[in-house]
C-alpha cells in the first residue's frame, strides 16, 4: 500500500565517496532548491555551507519513521541523500515502496558494485551481489561454488574478517578475498588475501567485498538444486530423505518470490530448499515440537536461509494469527491425518496454488486417495532402494514407500 505524496517530486540525489564535487549539475541543483534535505550525518557533510535547505539526519529506526517524517515537510520541497545509485539497495527502493514511483524524481551515482567491477574488471552481468546489511552473513552461502565470483555489499568494518572466517568454516577457506574501501572518493583502499591466511584488522566501515571462489575438494557440496545428502541436517532423524525431497520439490516447482508453507516442518528439509532454489524464495515451517523448530531454525542458518520463519502446529498458528499472507504452495509432510489439517491447507490455499502431500501409512494414503478423488491432480508411490553391505556383499534395502497427491488449486476449488 503506497502513502499520499502532494508535494513536489522528491528529489533522491546519490551521492559518492567523492562528495559533492562528484555530483552532476541537475543533481547538485536538486539539493540547492531543496528547503528540507534528509540524509545521513556522513552525506549530510559532503553538502556544502551555502547551500540553505535544513538538514536533516535519519532517525533510527529509520524505516518506521519515515511516513511521519515525510508528513511534517510534506509542504515544502524535499531531497534525500542516498550512498551511489539510490535504487540498489537503497533508500529510493524503500520511498518508491512507499510513495510510488511518481513521488520521486531519482538522480542516481554509479554504485559500489559499479565501481568494484571497474576496479577489478568484473562482468557484472555475471556477478552475483549480496547485501549483509541488516541481513545475517549466512545469507551468502547458497551462492557460494568453486570458480564463482560474488561480490559482497558489507554492514560495517567487521564483516570481512567474519566472511573469511565463514568460508573458511565452510569449505572456502582457499577463496581470494579483495576488500574495496572508500571506492571513488580520496581515501579509497584496496587489499587482498586468502580467507583462511585473513590477517588485516578492520578498517573503514564504508567499504565491499569481492570473493573469488576456491571450494576444498573434499567439503562436501551444496548446490542450489534440491536434494541435498541427509547429512548435511541435524536433527532427530525426522526428515524427508533426499531422494524423496527431490521429487517433491520437484512437485511444488517453486518460482522466485512465491512462498511456501511447510506444515510437518521435521528438520525443515523441504522449506530449507525451497529457499535455497533462489534468493527471494520464501518459506514457514510449521512445526508442533519446540525442540525441532530449533532445529530448523539452525539448520536454516547452517545451509544460507536464516530468512526462513518457523512457527508451531498450523491449526493453533492460524487461530491466532489471522493475518499470515496466502501461500503459493503448501506442502504437508506430516500430520495428515490429524482432523481438518487438510481442510484448512486447502482452505487457505489462492486460486492457482500448489498443494503437495506425502503419506507412508495406510491410513494417511486412503486420505490422499479420497482428495484426489475429489480435488483431481496427480498420485504417485515411490520406492527407493538403497545399496547396502550384507556380509561380503551388497543388497538393497529398501525404504519406505512414498505416496505422493500433488494438485493446482483451481478457481472454483
Amino acid at each position: 500500500m503506497t502513502l499520499d505524496w502532494s508535494g513536489a517530486p522528491i528529489a533522491v540525489v546519490g551521492i559518492g565517496a567523492d562528495g559533492w564535487d562528484g555530483l552532476g549539475r541537475a543533481a547538485q541543483d536538486a539539493v540547492r532548491r531543496a528547503e528540507v534535505v534528509l540524509g545521513s550525518v556522513r552525506q549530510l557533510g559532503f553538502v556544502p555551507e551555502e547551500v540553505a535547505g535544513e538538514r536533516v539526519s535519519w532517525p533510527s529506526p529509520l524505516v518506521p519513521a519515515l511516513p511521519e517524517l515525510f508528513e511534517r515537510y510534506a509542504r515544502r520541497r524535499v531531497a534525500v541523500l542516498a550512498s551511489g545509485d539510490p535504487m540498489f539497495y537503497g533508500i529510493g527502493v524503500t520511498l518508491a515502496r512507499l510513495f510510488g514511483p511518481q513521488a520521486l524524481r531519482v538522480l542516481p551515482q554509479p554504485s559500489s558494485v559499479s565501481l568494484a567491477g571497474a576496479r577489478l574488471g568484473w562482468s557484472l552481468a555475471e556477478t552475483p551481489v549480496v547485501s549483509v546489511v541488516g541481513r545475517p552473513l549466512e545469507t551468502i552461502l547458497p551462492e557460494l561454488a568453486d570458480g564463482r565470483r560474488v561480490l559482497v555489499l558489507s554492514a560495517d568494518e567487521n564483516t570481512p574478517v567474519q566472511l573469511a572466517e565463514l568460508l573458511a568454516r565452510n569449505g572456502f577457506g582457499a577463496s581470494r578475498l579483495t576488500v574495496l574501501e572508500q571506492l571513488g572518493g580520496p581515501a579509497e583502499r584496496v587489499y587482498s588475501a586468502d580467507a583462511q591466511e585473513w590477517k588485516h584488522e578492520p578498517g573503514d566501515p564504508l567499504n565491499i567485498v569481492a570473493i573469488e571462489c576456491v571450494a576444498d575438494p573434499g567439503h562436501p557440496r551444496a548446490t542450489r538444486i534440491p536434494g541435498l545428502a541427509d547429512s548435511w541436517y541435524a536433527g532427530d532423524g525426522q526428515l524427508t530423505k533426499h531422494e524423496v525431497r527431490t521429487l517433491t520439490l520437484s512437485a511444488l516447482a517453486p518460482a522466485p518470490g512465491e512462498l511456501l508453507w511447510d506444515v510437518g516442518g521435521g528438520s525443515g528439509t523441504v522449506a530449507i530448499e525451497w529457499c535455497r532454489t533462489h534468493p527471494a524464495c520464501r518459506a514457514v515451517s510449521f512445526e508442533r515440537i519446540e525442540s525441532r523448530r530449533r532445529q530448523i531454525t539452525a539448520n536454516a542458518a547452517t545451509l544460507g536461509v536464516p530468512h526462513l520463519e518457523v512457527r508451531g502446529e498450523v491449526l493453533a498458528e492460524l487461530e491466532k494469527t489471522a493475518a499470515l499472507p496466502t501461500p503459493d504452495a503448501i506442502f504437508v509432510g506430516g500430520g495428515l491425518t490429524q482432523d481438518g489439517l487438510l481442510e484448512t491447507c486447502w482452505s487457505h490455499l489462492g486460486h492457482g496454488g500448489r498443494l503437495v502431500a506425502n503419506a507412508v501409512t495406510a491410513e494417511s494414503e486412503a486420505l490422499l486417495l479420497n482428495w484426489a478423488t475429489a480435488q483431481g491432480g496427480e498420485l504417485r508411490k515411490f520406492q527407493i532402494y538403497r545399496a547396502e553391505p550384507l556380509g561380503g556383499f551388497t543388497a538393497w534395502r529398501p525404504q519406505l514407500p512414498v505416496t505422493q497427491w500433488s494438485v493446482r488449486k483451481a478457481a472454483t476449488g
